[in-house]
């Protein structure tokens, strides 16, 4: 491997750049944080500048600092804003791309977008490429990539330099070698951001990885931080109902965002308020909690996650991620079957090892190094000739041999077994907080995070025996926005083929639950949505676009409750999805499910599902949100407390501002009272002065709604 060529400068970079690729830029950058923006814009302003060169650009998740649609949330966001985000540079081209501008010589092209932000906008619609995250790299590839570019974290410099894919190792190694299986040359690039993790493990790599370095101190700059959001009643209900799915010693999966907030939290009051944890569910659950898990986390979970996310941290900060996983597949089944106990060595564990043909009697140099590796020796043990060697101790190799594993036992075996981790992830995205509890965490701790490729976390192919191993029980939880009856879900996109956000990881944890004898699928979402069109069950008798077909039907929670719907027939599947549907919508659901022949005419939904309404769901939960086990920001907020009551009463205009009644209603309202509201939120929202009636009737809405 060839050493790295270092280069100093940006504008020095994007020089190499074009020098090196004459003809049309196919620039491939990472998703979310580990785009390297500054040299990101300055190639695009170069070559939007020279309509004489060409540039497509293949990437996903593309973030931009919140900037707001009304003058009220601009004006309460420019503060808010500039102290999350710091210095975060916007890039251009995603300005560009989202008003509709991009130069006539630069394509955009993303696998999956920030949610919701593309919709009605026909650049971005058609450049959506359509795939699984595990085929991202291939299909990458074959649009001809030439560049690729990534932001990466370093340590020392020189020749003690140590470079990490950070947030970022999910597709890049194998993008540059499914672009090199071709024949086709790729300019690697590797851009230092000094505020980048430092991730070990899969993560590292080392500088030769890269063809440049660009070292430049401009490149550094903070990360885009998403502050938490806040955790509703319906976002609690479904964390608690899946959280009493998750078994103990198994695996887990989960999203970011409100529900992955929830989940954690619900996790964390099971495993520390049991008692109250059983309460709780018993007010959720009309039927009982037959099938339920309640206990304690006495030997911990396993984090494996296309997404390792804030609510992944803390629950490993809360000691509840804690079951380790080794990188051998024999190793880990006899750790499963408890033939080997991880946190004790012993010359069983040899017995064991040699018993399941790991090893051999006599020892070769491969089992010492084996041995070694996992601390089973001591790292000081020395294979010598014919001989086990450490300090003054010697003996032989055959572990047949009494006197021998007599000299192993007492003088050469190590502690407890080495190099396991708790938690595999492929890319992350959090708030403030989260990453600098990872550029702080103790290095012994963060060993145990292994942030490494996707084709390794997202499918059981390659390497199959080692996965199966590791995923035991596993627990795979995936958000979607629509379901119908018969079980087809709907999670990247419309009806109208408009794409929301993009399949992502979704249908791979959803083949692996399937394949794996132990796991569940447990698909999650809110029984209702709002818009402009009213309010809309999230149930459906049918709905003309598919993400995950209805054979592929596990476990569907929304926040009326859990529907078993593995194995089960179609009309049984409709009475299951119904019974969790909000209440002002079952009675058309039924009638929908009987015209079309899926409901016998007798069918009533039982007396007990009749109640699901949304103030029925918060008198339930508002005892425990008093008490404290159920904050509205379960991992803290970027927030202040005036930005919060802010924020509800902002909410509360936007959402009546989509129907125009209740906005009528409320601005009637508002003018009678004639409340005001205190003037430093007015000086925020540029409403302390009043110069038209428009103003007046705003500052009155925002005053009421306080």
């Amino acid at each position: 491997m060839k050493a790295p060529i270092v280069i100093e400068s940006i504008d020095a970079c994007v020089d190499y750049i074009l020098d090196t690729v004459p003809d049309t830029v196919v620039f491939g950058i990472p998703l979310g944080i580990g785009k390297p923006n500054p040299l990101v814009n300055a190639l695009y302003r170069r070559i939007k500048a020279n309509p004489a060169r060409k540039m497509r650009i293949i990437t996903a998740l593309s973030l931009e600092r919140p900037v707001g649609h009304s003058d009220l949330e601009k004006n309460f966001l420019l503060p808010l804003v500039e102290r999350v985000f710091g210095d975060y540079p916007d890039m251009d081209y995603v300005k560009d791309f989202r008003a509709g501008q991009l130069p006539t010589n630069i394509e955009v092209q993303e696998f999956f977008m920030k949610t919701g932000d593309y919709l009605g906008n026909a650049s971005a619609q058609m450049g959506y490429i359509s795939t699984n995250y595990t085929y991202a790299a291939r299909d990458m590839a074959v649009q001809g990539l030439n560049v690729i570019a990534q932001a990466v974290g370093a340590k020392g410099q020189d020749g003690s330099l140590r470079l990490s894919l950070s947030s970022n190792p999910d597709i890049t190694e194998e993008v540059i070698e499914c672009v090199r299986a071709t024949g086709q040359p790729v300019l690697a690039i590797g851009v230092i951001n000094q505020k980048m993790p430092f991730m070990p493990n899969g993560a590292e790599v080392s500088p030769g990885f890269f063809d440049v370095i660009l070292t430049d101190p401009v490149a550094t700059h903070d990360l885009f931080a998403p502050p938490n959001n806040k955790v509703s009643p319906a976002d609690y209900a479904i964390g608690l109902h899946a959280s009493s799915l998750v078994t103990d010693g198994g695996t887990l999966q989960i999203g970011i965002g409100s529900l992955g907030d929830a989940i954690g939290q619900a996790l964390i009051v099971r495993d520390r308020h049991s008692a109250e944890y059983r309460h709780i569910l018993d007010a959720l659950c009309p039927t009982g909690l037959d099938g339920r898990e309640l206990g304690r986390f006495d030997v911990g979970l396993y984090g494996c996650s296309e997404m390792f996310v804030n609510a992944f941290l803390r629950l490993i900060e809360a000691g509840i991620i804690r079951r380790e996983v080794f990188d051998d597949a024999v190793l880990q089944q006899l750790i499963n079957t408890g033939r080997i106990k991880e946190d004790c060595v012993t010359p069983d564990t040899l017995q064991a090892l040699l018993e399941a043909g790991r090893i051999r009697s006599p020892l070769a140099d491969e089992d010492v190094v084996f041995l070694k590796r996992f601390g089973i020796f001591r790292a000081e043990v020395q294979l010598s000739g014919q001989h086990l060697v450490f300090e003054t101790h010697r003996c032989g190799l055959d572990l047949r041999e009494a006197t021998c594993v007599e000299c192993i036992g007492s003088h050469m075996l190590g502690s407890r077994l080495a190099h396991g981790v708790f938690m595999t992830g492929g890319f992350f995205l959090g708030p403030r907080d989260f990453y600098e509890r990872l550029r702080t965490m103790a290095s012994q701790d963060l060993a145990k995070i292994d942030m490494t490729r996707i084709d390794f976390i997202n499918q059981l192919y390659g390497n199959d025996a080692l996965k199966r191993a590791q995923r035991r029980k596993a627990r795979f939880m995936n958000t979607t926005m629509v379901i119908t009856l018969l079980g087809a879900t709907a999670s990247d996109a419309l009806e109208s083929g408009q794409v929301v956000s993009g399949v992502g990881g979704q249908y791979n944890f959803v083949a692996m639950s399937h394949a794996l004898a132990d796991a569940r699928l447990i698909m999650m979402l809110r029984s209702t949505h709002d818009n402009k069109d009213g309010l809309k069950s999230s149930i459906v008798w049918n709905y003309g676009h598919v993400t995950i077909p209805r054979h592929l039907r596990d476990v569907v929670i929304t926040e009326y409750g859990m529907a078993e719907l593995r194995g089960r027939s179609d009309g049984e599947v409709v009475k299951r999805l119904i019974a969790i549907a909000d209440s002002r919508f079952q009675d058309e659901l039924v009638e929908q499910a009987k015209e079309h022949g899926k409901l016998e005419a007798s069918y009533e939904v039982p007396e007990c599902f009749r109640h699901n309404l949304p103030e029925v769901l918060a008198a339930k939960l508002k005892p425990w949100s008093e008490a404290g086990l159920l904050p509205d920001f379960p991992f803290g907020t970027d927030l202040t407390d005036d930005e919060l009551h802010m924020v509800r009463a902002m909410k509360k205009m936007k959402h009546a501002s989509h129907h125009p009644s209740e906005l009528l209603t409320m601005a009637v309202k508002s003018l009678w009272e004639g409340k005001e509201a205190p003037p430093a939120y007015l000086e925020r929202l540029g409403l302390a002065e009043v110069h038209s009636f428009k103003d007046r009737v705003m500052r009155r809405l925002f005053a009421g709604n306080l």
